[in-house]
C-alpha cells in the first residue's frame, strides 16, 4: 500500500477506534439488540413517553453502530482495489481506490464527531452565556466579539439564533449576553466551549497603542423541559427586575420588563430580556436556572464516573480554555487539546469546528496534551 493510501486507512481506522470506544462497543451490540427487541413488543406503546425514548436510543444507536460497520466494509472493499490496481499494474484503479480512501476518511471524521455526541442532553438546544471579564471596555469589547464568533458559527451548523439577554458595556462592547441556540445537538457541540478565552492584542482603545490581554468567560448548559425534575425553593431565590437594552444601547423597552435571578445556595445569576412581558421573562429566566441546576448535577455525575477527571476539568468554570493572540503575530491555540490556527480572523468568524472536534474527542479517550500558552 502507498504512503498516500496508508494515510487515509490510518485516518479512517483512528476516527473508528474513537467512535467504538464513545459506543462501548460490545455493549452497545447487546443493547442494541435489546432495543430491537422491545420496539417489537406491541405493550411498550402502553406507555408513550417511554416508548418514544426507547425509539430514539434505538435510532442514535443503530445509526452509530451501522456508520461503523459500512465505514470499515467500504474500507476493505477499497483497499483490496487498491492491490489488485498495484498487482495490474493499473495506476487508474490504483488512483480511483485511493480516490475512494480520501473520501472515506472525511467522512469518518465527520460521522466521529456526529457518534461522540452521544451525552444525555448532547441534541437539546443550548444556552451561552457570555461574561466579561475585569478589565472594563477592554474585556467587554472582547466579549462582544466573543458574542459574534458564537453567532457566526451557530448560523453555519444551521441552528436558529436568540438573544435572551444583552447588557451593553459602558463606552463599547457588553458586560454579558445569553444566546439561545435551536438544533439538532446544539448542546452536544456547544458544550466544550465553556471555561475562560483569552485575548492579546493592541488595542484600539489605547492612544499609546500598546498589547493589551482581556478574559472572557462562557458557559454553556442545555435547554431542558417539564420532564426534568429540578426541585428549586423560591426562598432561595432573589429577583430583579431592570430595563432592558439591546446591542448599541438602544432600549428594547421603556419598562422594567427585564428579570434576573439569583439562585442564592449556588451563586447561579440568570437573566432574560427576550421579552416585553416581565412575567414571561421571569418564567424564561426560571428556565434558565432549572437548566444551569441540571448542567450541574450532570458535571457532578460525570466527574463522578469519570476515572480520568483530572482530565476533563476543561467543563469547570474559571478555566482558561483557549488563547487568541493577534499581535505582535496571529494564532489562536486551544490549551486542552493542542489544536491551533493561524488565522484568527476565520476563527473569530466562527471556524470553531476542529477546535470543538478535538474536544469532544479528548472527553472520549481522557488523554490530556501538554500545551504552552502563546505569549
Amino acid at each position: 500500500m502507498r504512503a498516500e493510501g496508508q494515510a487515509h486507512i490510518d485516518r479512517i481506522e483512528a476516527a473508528l477506534q474513537l467512535v467504538r470506544q464513545s459506543l462501548d462497543w460490545e455493549r452497545a451490540l447487546r443493547r442494541l439488540e435489546e432495543l430491537n427487541s422491545r420496539v417489537q413488543d406491541p405493550s411498550l406503546w402502553d406507555n408513550p413517553k417511554e416508548a418514544q425514548a426507547i425509539g430514539r436510543e434505538q435510532k442514535q444507536l443503530e445509526t452509530s453502530v451501522n456508520t461503523v460497520k459500512a465505514i470499515s466494509s467500504e474500507m476493505a472493499d477499497a483497499i483490496e482495489f487498491v492491490e489488485m490496481g498495484e498487482a495490474e499494474g493499473d495506476d487508474d484503479i490504483v488512483a480511483e481506490g485511493l480516490a475512494t480512501l480520501a473520501s472515506l476518511a472525511e467522512r469518518a471524521d465527520a460521522d466521529k464527531v456526529q457518534a461522540l455526541l452521544s451525552g444525555e442532553a448532547d441534541g437539546n438546544d443550548t444556552y451561552l452565556e457570555i461574561h466579561a471579564g475585569a478589565g472594563g471596555t477592554e474585556s467587554q469589547d472582547w466579549a462582544e466579539m466573543l458574542f459574534r464568533m458564537y453567532a457566526r458559527w451557530a448560523e453555519r451548523k444551521g441552528f436558529k439564533v436568540e438573544t435572551v439577554e444583552y447588557q451593553a458595556g459602558d463606552a463599547a462592547g457588553i458586560k454579558s449576553a445569553t444566546l439561545l441556540f435551536k438544533g439538532e445537538n446544539a448542546y452536544g457541540y456547544a458544550k466544550t466551549e465553556s471555561g475562560v478565552h483569552r485575548l492579546v492584542r493592541i488595542s484600539p482603545y489605547d492612544s499609546s497603542a500598546r498589547r493589551h490581554t482581556s478574559f472572557s468567560s462562557v458557559w454553556v448548559y442545555p435547554v431542558i423541559d417539564d420532564t426534568v425534575d429540578i426541585e428549586i425553593n423560591p426562598a432561595d431565590l432573589k429577583i430583579d427586575t431592570y430595563r432592558a437594552s439591546g446591542a448599541g444601547g438602544q432600549h428594547v423597552n421603556t419598562t422594567d420588563s427585564a428579570v434576573r435571578i439569583t439562585h442564592q445556595p449556588s451563586g447561579i445569576v440568570v437573566a432574560s430580556q427576550v421579552d416585553r412581558s416581565q412575567h414571561k421573562n421571569r418564567d424564561i429566566a426560571m428556565g434558565m436556572l432549572r437548566a444551569r441546576l441540571y448542567e450541574e448535577e450532570m458535571r457532578r455525575r460525570e466527574e463522578a464516573a469519570s476515572a480520568e477527571h483530572s482530565s476533563k476539568s476543561d467543563i469547570g468554570w474559571g478555566h482558561q480554555i483557549r488563547s487568541y493572540v493577534l499581535q505582535p503575530y496571529q494564532m489562536v491555540k486551544d490549551l486542552r487539546t493542542g489544536v491551533t490556527s493561524t488565522n484568527p480572523d476565520a476563527v473569530l468568524d466562527g471556524a470553531l469546528d476542529d477546535f470543538i472536534a478535538a474536544s469532544l474527542a479528548q472527553r472520549v479517550t481522557g488523554e490530556t496534551v501538554d500545551v504552552e500558552d502563546v505569549e
